[in-house]
């Protein structure tokens, strides 16, 4: 069972960028609380809602920034791999035509 706030055993396909600052994961945003402002005042307090919505758009941020970088290194290796495919056929071709 998942306590609250706890965090998932190391191994467990969490992803950290550093000890200081770990990477939000889906269960924290999910299961974040903010506490009631004080009397007098009804809802949340504002500066922990901004402050926890600026962590996850850095989060976000990241996210997408390593999806960006995963397609530019995959469409590399597609290219890579197109130009080995032709000149492997083109090898074999040219085998073919000697015989």
């Amino acid at each position: 069972m998942m306590v609250r706030n706890q965090r998932p055993a190391r191994g467990s396909g969490a992803t950290y960028r550093s000890g200081a600052y770990p990477s939000l994961l889906p269960w924290q945003v999910r299961e974040r609380r903010f506490p009631p402002v004080g009397l007098g005042r009804r809802g949340l307090d504002p500066g922990e809602v901004y402050a926890f919505l600026d962590r996850v758009a850095g989060d976000l941020a990241a996210a997408h920034a390593a999806l960006a970088d995963s397609r530019r290194e995959t469409a590399v290796i597609k290219d890579a791999l197109r130009r080995w495919q032709s000149d492997q056929a083109r090898a074999r071709d040219a085998q073919g035509h000697q015989r």
